[in-house]
């Protein structure tokens, strides 16, 4: 018989001393528009002054099976960022400042180091992203999920100004595209990246081409390009994509008008040497390589041309590696590699 809640899995005071370990942290995230503290039922955010007409753009997404792979290597403070890279990174494609995160994690049992190690890498992904962590949910199931393993997704706020919203609508024949570096293989593809390179490695598998473990190389967190992105933002740039899940294929269409396409050089960047490997390992064609994964390309502004090389030096001032991979012409709605 149960007498407790403890006893059928669900640890109270553990969770409430982890409640008191996010709010030391999530403070170092804080902005004068955070209002309140966590641990209430909600989180309070004041709308930042000057703007006009502001508009909310929202995103939510998670980190997927690369859990799979903190869970083998028993290492959980990079996941966190991942997290939140995958939703601000989705905020600022329509030009808008991240404002707050909030996140989710569900695990099976409370284990205090571990749900700890997650929480600093979701506030080093609010730090570079600039916004502020003002809320969440830590929710203990037993039964329900794995021992040892968790779920996590995460939920963003960004603004901008109505005028400045950017949702593709401006692009026109002849814009140039940029492309940013990824950091790896960020958060996508990742059910199928193990099915075949764990036929062939370990976790802790060395490979001389990486200089590091397979391992290390997955666990690689997602670039955040918040910072640097913003920076550049003018009304010279007509669209960007989030290079994430449907890889470049899926995602730079979603940005185009009708009637026109993106024609991009895939000899315009070198591809990474761990896509290479996957491609050679599963025998797997282009387009389930280029509609899977990133390529190496994570995120992909469409900019004026008379204003592209401008851009792209700005960026590499920001610390991005820039490559010009195309251009928009006309045609049916989609890409041309």
């Amino acid at each position: 018989m149960f007498r407790s809640y403890k006893e059928a899995g669900v640890d109270l005071d553990a969770a409430n001393k982890n409640v008191e370990f996010i709010k030391r942290l999530a403070r170092f995230t804080y902005t004068k528009e955070v209002l309140g503290d966590i641990g209430s039922f909600g989180g309070f955010y004041e709308l930042p002054s000057g703007y006009d007409k502001p508009v909310l753009v929202s995103g939510a997404d998670g980190v997927g099976t690369k859990l799979k792979i903190a869970f083998l290597m028993d290492k959980h403070d990079t996941v966190g960022i991942d997290c939140v890279a995958m939703c601000v990174n989705d905020v600022l494609v329509h030009g808008a400042k991240p404002l707050f995160f909030l996140d989710y994690i569900a695990t099976a049992k409370l284990e205090l180091d571990r749900l700890q190690s997650i929480i600093k890498g979701i506030v080093e992904g609010c730090l570079q992203a600039g916004c502020a962590l003002i809320g969440g949910e830590t929710a203990q199931m037993p039964d329900f999920y794995k021992e040892g393993e968790y779920d996590l997704a995460g939920f963003a706020v960004g603004i901008v100004e109505r005028e400045k919203l950017i949702d593709g609508s401006r692009v026109v024949e002849n814009d140039v595209i940029l492309g940013l570096a990824s950091s790896g293989m960020h958060s996508n593809g990742f059910s199928l990246a193990r099915k075949v390179l764990f036929e062939h490695y370990t976790i802790d598998s060395y490979i001389d081409e990486l200089a590091k473990t397979l391992g290390e190389e997955l666990l690689t967190p997602t670039r955040i390009y918040v910072k640097s992105v913003l920076k550049v933002l003018s009304p010279a740039i007509h669209a960007m994509a989030h290079i994430t899940g449907g890889g470049i294929l899926e995602n730079i269409p979603r940005v185009l008008p009708n009637g026109l396409e993106a024609r991009i050089d895939r000899t315009s960047w070198g591809v990474p040497f761990i896509f290479q490997l996957i491609q050679r390992l599963g025998d797997l064609s282009d387009r389930e390589m280029f509609r899977t994964f990133n390529m190496g390309i994570g995120f992909v502004l469409i900019v004026d041309r008379d204003q592209a090389d401008e851009i792209a030096k700005k960026l590499k001032e920001e610390g991005e590696q820039v490559w010009f991979l195309g251009e928009v012409k006309r045609g049916e709605r989609g890409i041309v590699l």
